[in-house]
């Protein structure tokens, strides 16, 4: 049986930044600050549900928020070399603590919700971008992108902490809960199960090879120590190997892109078989987490 419970959803984004150039022509960011503060208010009236157990949404009448404010800093090092922080501060909780709802109604909303604000420092990288040729190619000013100019042809790379979804499956119009679309099962592809701790991001390395139509991506990063907790991996005990091809088209006058996503996760797992037959064997509730053993999961998904 599907439960289906109707919600309201409050949401606001603040937005500001502030950069220097301090190059002749005006044209090269040496800094940059760029600021972000969401709240979400989420509520659902009372429902029916002829079942519940401590993972399902609370059938009774609730609201729920999530705060967050995130500073993007940013400094040029060198010519391509690029270093970027991100501490943020965050407070709340997804609707009934974040469990209940497959495709989750809020990407804000993480499991670990708190009731006092504390602060992270979610990302902490290094980008090089080494011009192979071509055309100039202008980049714009934002959040963890320092205005300049490279060429179109390029090769750049990513290390320290991020979210893999930085750099792979993103898509202009589904990708950001703080400005597009908010559901867990629209941000990014459903089908990619990319490696993250419980906020979202992990320790890794990518490539982005770029030429004049297409762009060939890789990277590994770590696995998170428990499948959604907070501890992640260090030194690629578990891991993540994800590559992704980028195609540029142009339909009517009007820019495309498709791209062709895999990856392969090798850790610790627990499959609902092996958890169904233990729990028949033993007449106990079936947990994945009794079953975990070194395993590996492929996946891909199509981005059009």
């Amino acid at each position: 049986m599907t439960v289906i419970a109707r919600s309201i959803v409050i949401a606001g984004t603040l937005i500001c930044g502030l950069a220097a150039h301090a190059r002749a022509d005006d044209s090269m960011e040496d800094w940059s600050l760029h600021g972000q503060t969401t709240f979400v208010e989420q509520y659902h009236p009372a429902f029916k549900s002829p079942y519940r157990g401590r993972n399902s949404l609370d059938p009774a009448s609730r609201g729920n928020e999530t705060f967050d404010a995130t500073l993007f800093a940013g400094v040029r090092l060198w010519d391509g070399g690029e270093a970027y922080a991100d501490p943020e501060i965050d407070q709340g909780f997804g609707l009934s603590n974040t469990v209940g709802v497959a495709g989750f109604p809020s990407g804000e909303a993480y499991k670990v919700g708190k009731s006092s604000p504390y602060i992270r420092l979610q990302r902490l990288f290094f980008r090089q971008t080494f011009d192979l040729g071509g055309e100039p190619d202008p980049v714009a000013p934002g959040a963890n992108q320092l205005g300049g100019l490279h060429t179109a042809d390029s090769l750049t790379l990513t290390v320290g902490k991020i979210s893999v979804t930085d750099i792979f499956d993103a898509n202009a119009y589904a990708h950001d809960p703080k400005s597009d679309f908010m559901n867990w099962s629209v941000i990014d592809s459903g089908a990619f199960d990319y490696a993250a701790d419980a906020w979202g991001y992990s320790y890794g390395i990518a490539a982005e090879w770029t030429q004049e139509w297409w762009t060939v991506r890789a990277g590994l990063f770590d696995l998170s120590r428990i499948p959604n907790t907070t501890e992640l991996e260090r030194g690629f005990g578990q891991y993540e190997v994800v590559g992704e091809v980028e195609a540029r088209h142009s339909i009517g006058g009007e820019p495309g892109k498709v791209k062709l996503l895999g990856y392969v996760n090798r850790g610790n797992m627990g499959s609902y078989d092996d958890a169904v037959a233990l729990g028949l064997a033993t007449h106990s509730v079936p947990d994945t987490a009794l079953v975990r053993r070194p395993a590996s999961r492929p996946g891909g998904d199509l981005n059009i």
